[in-house]
């Protein structure tokens, strides 16, 4: 055979596809972009999830659009705004045409075994049990201790057994997608003690003394508008670091919830090793929000400072090679495209109206034009107790406008300059024109998202405020 015959009956063979590859997605609740070894902690001890990064890519610019675990995970479901979804206080439910559409409803027509483990986190009407081959969620916060037969056995590691369990079902005839849904590092709200660690954990960082930020100072609280004095944020700030001791006691009882989440995902990914799933399953690892330690004098999420907004987004996929791996990634990306990004690793084509990115092209290295700006918004029906907010954040800027404030307060940040949002520069002289192109890039983009409708091709509004 010459080598052009050769050559000709190698084309001319069929082509066997790859097989699709299994996915896990670890999902942690109020987790912060820098609380994590891999990011540059010095503190929480993360090995585990430090060597998924080393394997993976690190989005070092990673946000969410809505900081509550509601609006949050209805986005990374369905890859859409809230404005769209429309889901945003804990009684809404997805309307069956939009679950339809989210990536688990998708990845299991597609022929996925899918699994959900966890804090399902929109609470209205009956959870989808029947939508997954396997389910364990549960609505509502759920308790970090929930077998009364065995106190201890805290609920980060009875997730862990779960995952075992879908594992063991798993084969390599068919691949699957487990979601796991840790509560951790959420506090158990109304609890004296707030943070409910593993007792296993009781040791850890027992002889470490935690930072107080900066923006704890007083002046920053009193910089921000009356309603966000008055807020949810405030009260809980008083209950979880309003002296020094408490505010120790707190911040080590976050970091012992994700040490534990840390245990889990280490035996995660021993189980998929031992069962040799490891070379052909792409492990993925984010939060739901960010969360304040005291900066600017609060507690909780909800508002737009980095510390509420920006998480940990890391993607493992052994099929990188291994100059691809232990990178990272500068430009921005939300929770949005995790919907879009694991239908994509599937090789499942995403709904044309889904409005978050595709990440692939980012994880594989490929140098292309990425988003200059995005939105943000959030309006919880509160009655007052967590004001509502809207704002765009461009690589450099950001712009805050607190809403429910009359006549209406903004907020200015140049990040380049300014990180940590020390100074407000919305009512500075030098700052109006870039006051008013951020002010008009947010009404641009509320147009874009309220002219929204499913299945429609979407575009984000032409333009950039930077």
């Amino acid at each position: 055979m010459t080598r052009r015959d050769w050559l000709g009956a190698v084309l001319a063979a069929p082509v066997r596809a790859a097989r699709p590859p299994n996915i896990v997605f670890l999902l942690t609740d109020d987790q912060r972009w820098d609380s994590l070894g891999c990011m540059g902690n010095p503190v929480v001890r993360t090995p585990n999830i430090d060597r998924l990064a080393a394997r993976g890519v690190r989005f070092e610019n990673h946000f969410v659009t809505t900081a509550i675990c509601v609006s949050s995970r209805a986005s990374i479901f369905t890859g859409l705004y809230s404005r769209c979804h429309r889901i945003w206080n804990f009684g809404d439910s997805f309307p069956p045409d939009v679950f339809a559409r989210s990536y688990p409803a998708l990845l299991r027509r597609a022929g996925y075994r899918t699994g959900f483990i966890g804090k399902w986190g929109i609470d209205g009407g009956a959870m989808p049990s029947a939508a997954f081959d396997y389910f364990r969620g549960f609505q509502g916060q759920g308790r970090y201790f929930p077998d009364k037969s065995d106190p201890r056995r805290h609920l980060t590691a009875v997730m862990g057994d779960q995952a075992a369990e879908f594992l063991a079902g798993c084969t390599g005839d068919r691949p699957f997608c487990l979601s796991v849904s840790f509560k951790a590092p959420h506090v158990q709200d109304e609890h004296p003690d707030q943070f409910l660690y593993d007792p296993a954990d009781e040791d850890l960082y027992r002889d470490v003394t935690i930072p107080v930020p900066e923006t704890a100072d007083p002046r920053f609280i009193a910089a921000l508008p009356v309603s966000i004095q008055r807020s949810e944020g405030r009260r809980r700030w008083g209950v979880r670091f309003s002296t020094p001791a408490l505010y120790q006691r707190s911040v080590k009882g976050y970091y012992r919830l994700i040490s534990g989440v840390d245990r889990v995902v280490g035996r995660l990914m021993d189980l998929l090793a031992r069962a040799g799933f490891d070379q052909n399953t792409v492990v993925i690892y984010s939060s739901d929000n960010g969360f304040y330690l005291s900066e600017h004098g609060l507690a909780g999420k909800w508002f737009m400072h980095e510390e509420s907004i920006r998480t940990p987004l890391l993607i493992a996929d052994p099929r990188l090679p291994p100059a691809g791996r232990g990178r990272r990634v500068r430009q921005m990306t939300l929770n949005i495209d995790i919907a879009p990004t694991l239908l994509a690793l599937a090789g499942v084509e995403a709904e044309r109206s889904m409005q978050g990115r595709n990440l692939r092209p980012l994880l594989q290295g490929e140098v292309r034009d990425w988003r200059r700006e995005w939105f943000y918004e959030h309006h919880f029906r509160s009655n007052g107790w967590i004001p509502a907010s809207e704002g765009i954040r461009t690589e450099r800027w950001k712009y805050i406008a607190h809403i429910d404030e009359q006549p209406l307060f903004e907020e200015l940040y140049d990040l380049a300059a300014d990180p940590r949002e020390r100074d407000n520069l919305a009512r500075t002289p030098a700052s109006s024109a870039r006051m008013e192109a951020l002010r008009a890039r947010r009404q641009a983009w509320i147009r874009n998202l309220e002219a929204w409708r499913p299945g429609a091709p979407w575009h984000e509004p032409a333009g950039s405020g930077d």
